[in-house]
This record gives C-alpha cells, sequence and structure tokens, in this order.
C-alpha cells in the first residue's frame, strides 16, 4: 500500500524539507581558456549608436579612444630611420654622373658615356645624304611651272627637257593655281650638283593626270594618263521656305549659282509678292565627276520654279544668230525687260503713286518704287545700256542714270557709293553691279529709289511692259525644245553628299 513519505506530495500536515547540495566551483585555466580563444569571435566592431550605456557599448568607446590617440600619436611623431645621408656630389663628380640622368639634350642631356674613338673609325667628309627624297613643287598665283620646278631643287637643264615633254600634251599656261607637282629626286654624285629627276606626276587637267619618268636608258618619258568623266549636269530641287537662298544653299547649291538664279528670275518676278514659301525651285548646272572621285560644278544650265498655277522655267541657249542667253520654254528671251527687283532679296516699301512725303510733309507723285535693304547692298542694273549720269543730284544723293534702247532710262538713287563701273559713257550689262545701297539725299534710312522713265515720262517699275528681246524660230527652236525635254528629264540628285566644289566663288549674300 502507498506510504506517504516525509515531505512527499499530498501529506497533511508533513512540512516539507530539503537537504542542503553542495556545488563546487572549477579552478580559472588561463592556458586553456587561450588555448580555445579563435579571433573570429574577438568583437572589435561595436555600434556605438546601439546598447548606450551597456558594458559592450563603454568597451567600443573605449576601443575607439585607444585607436584614434595612437594614431595621432604615431603620426605626429614619426620615428627617424637609423643611417647616414650620402655626401654630396663635388664639381668633379657631376660630369661623371651626366650621362646616367635623363635631361633633354638641349640642357645637357646625353645618352651614354663617350668614349674615345678607336682606329677603325673613319671620319667622314661630310654627313650622308638620302638616296632619293618626295617633294611637292606647289604652283602659285601668277606663277610658272618652270619657276616651281627650280624651288624644289629640279636643275634647270632637267627643268627646260620636262616642259617641251609636258608642252605636247598640254597648255601649262591653263594649269590651275595651287595644283601639286609631285616630284621624286634620285641620288646625286655630291651636294654641289642638284639631284636627278626620278619622276613628276601632277594633275594637267580634271579628265587628265601626266608623268614623266626616267626609263633604264637614263632618258625621261613623258606618260598620259587619261581620266574617266561622267558629264552629266546636276540637278536639285526643294521647296522655298522662309528664304530661297538659304533653302538652296542648305541643299548643297554654290553660292554663285543661287545668285544667278535669284538674278535670272528677277527678270520677270517681283520677290517680294510673287514667290512663296510653298513654291518649289528646280536648278540644274554643270556638273563633273571623275572616276577618282572629285567633282567640279560650273554654270547654270536651268532655273525652273514651281508656283503650282504657274511654272517658270529657264535654260541657257546658244542661238545660230545671237550670243548665248537664256530663254524661256516657249523661246522668248528671259531678258525681254525690266529686272523687277534690281537688288537681290529686297522688300519694296514703298510704291509708285500719290503719297504722303516722310520728310517733306505734304503729298506729291513718288515717281519711283523704293526697295529697303541693308547699308552696302549691291544694286544691279535693271537692263543694258549706257550711263548718261552718276554723281550727287539734289535730295537724290549718289544718283546713277542710265539710257537703254527704246527710249527707256531707269535711275537708282541714295547709293552709298558707286560700282566700278558706274562712271558716265560706260557701256552696262543688264545685272551688272553700278552701286550699293545707302541713305544719302533726303533719305530716311538705306535703301534704294528705283524709277523707269518711257520717252520722259516716269511710270511703274512693277507695271510697265517694255519688251525688247530675242525669239528662238525654226531649227532653233526645234534643237531648243529636245534639249529642254533632256534637262526635265534628268534623276533629282543631293549636291550635299558629294562635297561639290563650286567654280564660282563669290561671298554668300542674303536671300
Amino acid at each position: 500500500m502507498y506510504q506517504p513519505a516525509v515531505g512527499a506530495f499530498g501529506a497533511a500536515g508533513v512540512t516539507a524539507t530539503t537537504a542542503p547540495i553542495g556545488l563546487k566551483r572549477p579552478a580559472f585555466n588561463l592556458a586553456q581558456r587561450f588555448r580555445n580563444f579563435d579571433v573570429a569571435d574577438l568583437d572589435l566592431i561595436v555600434d556605438l549608436g546601439d546598447e548606450i550605456g551597456s558594458r559592450r557599448w563603454w568597451r567600443g568607446l573605449a576601443t575607439l579612444l585607444f585607436i584614434s590617440i595612437a594614431t595621432i600619436q604615431i603620426g605626429t611623431r614619426p620615428v627617424a630611420l637609423p643611417g647616414g645621408a650620402p655626401p654630396a656630389l663635388t664639381e668633379e663628380q657631376l660630369p661623371l654622373l651626366s650621362p646616367a640622368t635623363i635631361a633633354p639634350l638641349a640642357l645637357g642631356g646625353t645618352t651614354g658615356e663617350q668614349v674615345a674613338a678607336t682606329k677603325r673609325v673613319v671620319r667622314l667628309a661630310e654627313p650622308p645624304e638620302r638616296p632619293r627624297i618626295e617633294v611637292v613643287a606647289r604652283l602659285g598665283r601668277s606663277d610658272s611651272v618652270q619657276a616651281a620646278l627650280r624651288r624644289a631643287g629640279v636643275s634647270a637643264p632637267e627643268v627646260t627637257t620636262i616642259v617641251d615633254l609636258l608642252d605636247d600634251a598640254t597648255n601649262l599656261r591653263s594649269v590651275k593655281p595651287g595644283t601639286g607637282f609631285d616630284l621624286v629626286l634620285g641620288r646625286r654624285p655630291n651636294k654641289t650638283v642638284p639631284r636627278p629627276l626620278e619622276s613628276l606626276a601632277f594633275r594637267a587637267a580634271f579628265e587628265l593626270k601626266l608623268e614623266v619618268n626616267r626609263a633604264a636608258d637614263g632618258q625621261l618619258a613623258l606618260k598620259r594618263i587619261p581620266i574617266a568623266v561622267d558629264n552629266t549636269p546636276l540637278r536639285v530641287s526643294g521647296r522655298v521656305g522662309g528664304s530661297l537662298y538659304k533653302s538652296a544653299r542648305a541643299a548643297g547649291v554654290p553660292a554663285g549659282i543661287v545668285s544667278e538664279y535669284i538674278k535670272l528670275l528677277s527678270y520677270g518676278l517681283d520677290f517680294q509678292r510673287d514667290v512663296k514659301g510653298a513654291n518649289n525651285f528646280d536648278i540644274v548646272v554643270e556638273h563633273r565627276r571623275a572616276e577618282t572621285g572629285e567633282t567640279e560644278t560650273g554654270r547654270l544650265i536651268y532655273a525652273g520654279l514651281d508656283q503650282g498655277k504657274r511654272k517658270i522655267e529657264l535654260m541657257r541657249w546658244d542661238p545660230s544668230n545671237d550670243r548665248e542667253q537664256f530663254f524661256h520654254a516657249d523661246g522668248s528671251s528671259a531678258r525681254k525687260g525690266l529686272m523687277k527687283t534690281p537688288i537681290d532679296g529686297a522688300r519694296m516699301s514703298s510704291g509708285f503713286g500719290m503719297r504722303l512725303h516722310p520728310i517733306l510733309g505734304y503729298s506729291r507723285l513718288h515717281k519711283g518704287v523704293d526697295f529697303a535693304a541693308g547699308t552696302g547692298t549691291p544694286i544691279m542694273a535693271a537692263a543694258s545700256g549706257t550711263v548718261v549720269y552718276a554723281g550727287v543730284y539734289r535730295g537724290y544723293g549718289n544718283h546713277v542714270r542710265i539710257r537703254h534702247a527704246n527710249g527707256i532710262e531707269t535711275t537708282y538713287s541714295h547709293m552709298s557709293r558707286f560700282g566700278k563701273g558706274g562712271r558716265v559713257g560706260a557701256r552696262i550689262e543688264q545685272g551688272q553691279v553700278i552701286g550699293y545701297v545707302g541713305s544719302t539725299g533726303m533719305s530716311t534710312g538705306p535703301h534704294l529709289h528705283y524709277e523707269v522713265y518711257l520717252k520722259g515720262r516716269a511710270v511703274d517699275p512693277r507695271s510697265a511692259k517694255l519688251p525688247f528681246g530675242v525669239q528662238l524660230a525654226g531649227s532653233d527652236m526645234s534643237r531648243f525644245k529636245a534639249r529642254m525635254g533632256e534637262v526635265r528629264n534628268l534623276r533629282v540628285k543631293a549636291p550635299a553628299a558629294e562635297q561639290v566644289a563650286a567654280t564660282d566663288k563669290k561671298t554668300e549674300k542674303k536671300g
């Protein structure tokens, strides 16, 4: 039977007692703990932002201060290393050390120790020359081929021989300034004589390259190298946009061609009123492309302007009984009347008729048309004729009057200065510059005052019809139409990608 023991659970009235148990503390063994120490267990990096004020935090702060103080002590009090500094070099030792130093030759640097020459060294009478040299003789302005070759070192007898050979193949006077002559000069017996020519090569013309080479027998011989050339004209088309001049230049048309195109259309167009941004220009120019890659742009051949309802076409043509000029598609001469705008890209500021004079203050007949333009803008003759007056004329300032055929006269006033051909008695061609825009006389600003007189009576230059041109007929008209058809069928190309080299290098002007 179960008997509850003393201190057993559930025994009533019994007090539980427990005998004390004795525990023995193990002895501290430093050697054993050192053997069990692992560096990975060492906690040197303490986050001072965590457990602030704890035992671990104070240990981390003490470690940081100790390392900082030790670093400052070591950094500010460097320990001198044992050893002595070498003595300074004497003046006698410095030259001996010079070959071992690195210094510019101009400052006395050498490339090694110099030793005395032995008996095997033979002194040369003069420095040796290269066996052959290659030079380029450039033809300058107002220069001759003979002078260019002599400057390059070719002897006078050989220059004479070379010129005689080249004269048989080309006209040396037609060689353009800037042409380079590639020369190879050979070995000479001594420096007192010129080097003999081994070879010469240059571009004699766009379609021809010439070479002069020394043959096996020692004589110079000429070699012609023809260059294939594509003479297909270049056609460029585009929208007029905000400026015809800028749009054509952006398409790659040379500045001189654009100026000629604008001048040609000015014979029958008022650029301020007739030409719109939505119109399309069409330009065809002479163009040559060599098989070697060079290109050359020549004269304007065709000038077209598509205005939607009206299309203007002008083409250069040489009739059998007259000089070369531009004609419309119907065979009529482009120069059949006065130029409506004697200034490229000018703005008409005042028309023909009664108006209030801006200076005098009362109304009177304005006998001409005013074109506002910047000072110095070129002014062109509206038609061919003879200068009958050039000088200061009352309130007109610098004034030029030109007499044309059929009783027609034109005047140009307020000019800043006269052109080279603007003198009394001089023969003037249509489109020739006769002066430059200014503000002389009774003027409120730089502009051209342009007047047209028919048999002594002032007429409106914008509406006056004064034809005096040439009309093609017969065989001339047939050949003209055939050529016009060929030009119309030309494919449009982009000259900007071909880096067109324009022959007309006139100064660019605003359009």
